[in-house]
């Protein structure tokens, strides 16, 4: 038998993207008249490269309602298409090949047909994307699994954002930037209320 090795030490990850894409079917004839959209759930490559060097089937759980609510894609592209009319959880588990030891890695996410506006004016009928980027990481991976990732690397997140690249070092600064600009905000708006306080307090004591 065989003895299995690891590699000690040793971190691999992959970037994937996972997510939807709806667009509203705007009077379109499907089975189900109620259904107002037509979406697509995947998981996929960066850059739309093959993932199926490492992610042997990807297994998406539906809503209940769906006929054959668990979608089994055993190659790529791993993707689920259907009609609806409602948002939900999807549960998507990622299989990976034998080889790698590895155990299957649950994924969550909430299918969004709606593009809620930040102007607050509600929902407005047009096509939304809703993608995430995550990196599948790889302790200390088998010998043989490690030989083939090291075989087959994956494209990394490009420096600048394009319109055919929605996940990039600069979106990515971007959101960090966003991010202390609100928590400089948010300590700002603290220490204006502390101040406050003791301001009353100290008209309190003097009365």
């Amino acid at each position: 038998m065989t003895s299995i090795k690891r590699m000690k030490n040793i971190a691999v990850s992959r970037p994937i993207i996972y997510g939807n894409s709806a667009t509203p079917l705007n009077g379109k004839k499907v089975t189900d008249p109620d259904h107002t959209h037509r979406w697509t759930i995947s998981v996929r490559g960066v850059n739309n490269e093959d993932i199926s060097y490492f992610i042997k089937k990807v297994a998406f759980k539906l809503h209940d309602t769906y006929e054959n609510p668990n979608r089994v894609i055993e190659k790529p592209p791993f993707e689920v298409s259907e009609t609806g009319w409602g948002e939900f959880d999807v549960i998507i588990k990622l299989h990976f090949h034998p080889v790698s030891g590895e155990k299957p890695q649950t994924l969550y996410h909430h299918l969004k047909l709606h593009p809620y506006e930040e102007d607050g004016l509600g929902i407005k009928s047009k096509p939304v994307t809703s993608y995430l980027y995550d990196e599948i990481v790889f302790n200390e991976p088998v010998d043989t699994f490690y030989q083939v990732l090291q075989e087959n690397s994956t494209s990394s997140v490009p420096p600048k954002k394009t319109q055919f690249h929605q996940f990039s070092l600069q979106s990515e600064q971007e959101e960090v930037d966003k991010l202390d600009k609100a928590i400089k905000s948010t300590s700002q708006e603290i220490a204006r209320h502390k101040e406050k306080c003791k301001r009353l307090e100290a008209e309190l004591a003097a009365k």
